[in-house]
């Protein structure tokens, strides 16, 4: 537990720098430091975007349709769920796509590792990592590959798997393959936190790099009715933008996949936790059912569960009086080697709802694939 805890540590303070800094603090130490790694990375990352802008650093074209899905932080801004809907309204379409990730946190070290040829689920979480396993659980009949070289894994899925649309996940940096449709999306609460890059603030690259971006979607915590206000952040105005939610749907018992309605949780104590990119989002939208969370344990994202990990949880489900436990989907797909602990554990599953609609997001990509 001990390297956990020192992980969620670090995790919570990188967070509270990035999202939580005042002009007061710019002398402190640790800032200082950040401050002056965060030069080099901005070097970087410029010489790279000027050798691309260039020619120096030339795309490559595959032959089919590509499509990127990404963002310029670090952390969760809804990737994942947009790369599922991507997927599956290409598919009604007639198109056959197939995803491309980059395999975070997976141990699987192939160049092409098929995680689902889109009739089975090939792989484990352990080999895949929990994003790509995810996809294939909820992208059903659509391949799911990773790899370190996007150019290997697409050409493989259009070769073997007879593939004519690449959706690529966590990609808007990855500039080597040429896309058809780049998309960013961006968080409406503090877009781009503290406006500084790695490691002083969340930014992989300069706010102007989305000059690249063909358009951009706001994801919001809530449905507040903002849409179409979404100017109000002083960018996109030379973009289509469009805006998600996701809204929690239901709840599904992790040992047996059965589905309860999210009614069953209420009037019952909540120890809810997770190991995502942004913890606290899921608080937030634990909170916003009316459920009595009586606590709540973060973990760093990509976070591999260990039996002091599991006992902890229990401990703090015990001492707090809970009924139930709760997390996401996401860290469901880690936590399979703990058959017992799943008996006490619920996911709580979300859909994305796009506004204005689902037809404009659909319009907008179909468009650009003419």
């Amino acid at each position: 537990m001990k390297t956990g805890t020192a992980l969620k540590k670090l995790s919570s303070k990188l967070r509270t720098i990035w999202y939580s800094d005042t002009a007061a603090s710019v002398l402190n130490p640790l800032r200082l430091i950040l401050f002056f790694l965060s030069l080099f990375y901005r070097s970087f990352v410029s010489l790279k975007n000027l050798m691309y802008d260039l020619g120096i650093f030339r795309q490559i074209k595959l032959p089919c349709k590509v499509i990127s899905i990404g963002n310029i932080t670090v952390g969760g801004t809804g990737k994942t769920p947009t790369v599922i809907t991507l997927a599956k309204s290409l598919r009604e379409k007639g198109y056959r796509p197939a995803v491309l990730s980059r395999g975070y946190g997976g141990k699987a070290k192939s160049t092409v590792n098929v995680v689902s040829d889109g009739s089975n689920i090939l792989m484990g979480q352990i080999e895949a990592g929990d994003e790509p396993i995810l996809i294939a659980k909820a992208a059903d009949g659509i391949p799911v590959l990773t790899g370190p070289e996007r150019i290997r894994t697409g050409r493989y899925a259009i070769e073997n798997l007879k593939a004519n649309v690449l959706i690529l996940d966590d990609a808007f940096q990855h500039r080597r393959i040429f896309r058809d449709v780049d998309i960013v999306i961006l968080n409406r609460e503090e877009p781009f936190g503290n406006g500084f890059l790695l490691p002083r603030g969340p930014l992989r690259e300069p706010t102007a790099a989305l000059n690249r971006a063909h358009f951009v979607i706001w994801k919001d915590s809530a449905r507040d009715g903002r849409y179409p206000k979404y100017q109000e952040q002083g960018i996109g105005w030379f973009l289509p933008v469009l805006s998600v939610y996701l809204q929690p749907k239901d709840i599904i018992r992790a040992d047996t996949g059965e589905v309860y309605p999210l009614e069953f949780v209420k009037g019952k104590k909540v120890c809810a936790f997770a190991g995502i990119a942004s913890p606290e989002a899921f608080s937030r939208t634990v909170e916003s059912l009316g459920w009595a969370v009586t606590s709540f344990i973060e973990f760093p994202d990509h976070y591999h569960y260990t039996e002091a990990d599991i006992s902890y949880i229990q401990r703090r489900y015990i001492d707090s009086s809970s009924d139930i436990i709760i997390t996401t989907e996401k860290d469901g797909t880690r936590l399979t080697d703990f058959p017992d602990f799943l008996k006490d554990v619920f996911f709580l599953r979300v859909e994305m709802e796009m506004l204005p609609s689902r037809d404009e997001f659909e319009a907008l990509i179909f468009e650009r694939l003419k």
